[in-house]
């Protein structure tokens, strides 16, 4: 069973942030940049939230703010549920199905090591099922 360790060390473990002074467009325009859906919020290199576009959706256009004048602050979780890089992925999906997110930071030794998506775990169970598959093909066919 892989861990958080071995999906960061597949994907790169850039760590894509914003200050919460910061206004949702900046922070808007920076996941279509980086082609991500989240964003760590961070103070001096702390973790105090995350800001995704779901986020953006629901706390800023469905409430007809202007996300040029609102700040990252305003909209972000707080609350952040985090993993380390010794995690299984499997324990991963589950929390990410509890609390109904997609980004999970990692966390070691209080440092930010990285950023999971939900997207990140689900390509490494399907290639790790597809690399069994192929090894039981293989097996089954004779070959070493």
């Amino acid at each position: 069973m892989k861990n958080v360790h071995d999906v960061l060390k597949r994907k790169g473990d850039d760590i894509w942030s914003i200050r919460p002074v910061d206004t949702v467009f900046d922070a808007i325009s920076m996941m279509a940049d980086r082609e991500v859906g989240a964003l760590l919020v961070m103070i001096d290199g702390q973790l105090v939230g995350i800001i995704s576009e779901r986020d953006y959706a629901r706390k800023v256009i469905l409430q007809d703010k202007n996300s040029k004048q609102t700040r990252v602050s305003e909209i972000m979780t707080r609350n952040v549920i985090t993993v380390t890089s010794e995690d299984h992925i499997e324990d991963c999906v589950v929390l990410m199905k509890q609390h109904h997110i997609r980004h999970l930071p990692v966390i070691d030794a209080g440092i930010v090591a990285g950023v999971v998506s939900l997207r990140d775990l689900f390509t490494t169970i399907i290639d790790e099922q597809a690399f069994t598959i192929e090894q039981l093909e293989h097996y089954i066919r004779g070959e070493a």
